[in-house]
């Protein structure tokens, strides 16, 4: 219950799904921190089942002078940062003849070019030897279709868990990535009927080693391992959390 006792952690993106299941993983090992989010509906439900130890900002990881705003104002609240989830993403579909220069755009602005700049705007706040945890996807390794520009954008989020590892080095800052399967997430309402979810889901976990769909807190308690001490010999790594989608489905 307290392997992130006295971490101070931002989450990106923690107002719902991964990134809140990550949220609730920290809190009950004993971190406090700030969850962000463009939400203001689901970041004030965030916030409620998270208690007094997170705060919620309302923010847009996209716009640089918001993620300045967010760690300036964490750091105040909290005098440091240890960890940085840098989880704020989402899916986009269309192929390569039908996927405009606008789309293109958003696509990498949401889930490579914030990454990045999350983590340049966090260094200034972060203590030395902390940790920063890239949330990466299996449409990394396996051609889903119609989500060609997603899976290169989390493909290049895998890169940089190694390339921020490398530039670190000096700080003992380390860099690692999660890579999540399908997972229970509010993103099924975005692109499923709502009378057609639960046989999509039961589809996915049919297509699954494990057997089933992936839960939010599977990710958190991996997340929890690489914001503790007891992963500080790992950098530039990246954790399959997938149910074994991408090594074992057939």
């Amino acid at each position: 219950m307290n392997t992130l006792s006295n971490k101070v952690a931002v989450i990106t993106g923690g107002n719902s799904g991964i990134g809140l299941g990550i949220a609730k993983e920290f809190k009950q090992e004993g971190a406090v921190g700030t969850i962000v989010g463009r939400n203001p509906k689901t970041l004030a439900s965030a916030v409620a089942q998270l208690g007094d130890e997170f705060i919620a900002l309302n923010a847009d990881v996209t716009n640089l002078a918001d993620l300045e705003r967010v760690f300036r104002e964490t750091a105040e609240k909290y005098g440091r940062i240890d960890v940085v989830v840098a989880n704020a993403g989402g899916g986009t579909t269309g192929t390569v003849a039908d996927t405009g220069e606008a789309e293109y755009d958003q696509t990498m602005a949401l889930n490579l070019k914030s990454v990045y700049f999350t983590v340049q705007k966090a260094l200034p706040y972060m203590n030395d030897g902390g940790s920063i945890i890239l949330i990466g996807s299996n449409a990394a390794h396996r051609a889903h279709a119609s989500f060609g520009l997603y899976g290169a954008a989390k493909a290049a989020v895998i890169y940089l868990a190694k390339a921020f590892s490398n530039d670190l080095l000096d700080r003992k800052i380390r860099a690692n990535v999660i890579t999540p399967g399908t997972t229970n997430t509010p993103a099924f309402d975005k692109f499923v009927p709502a009378e057609q979810i639960d046989a999509v889901k039961q589809h996915f976990a049919g297509t699954m080693p494990i057997g089933r769909i992936g839960q939010p807190a599977d990710i958190g308690k991996t997340a929890v391992f690489l914001a503790s001490d007891d992963s500080s010999f790992m950098l530039g790594t990246e954790l399959l959390v997938d149910g074994g989608m991408t090594y074992l489905a057939k």
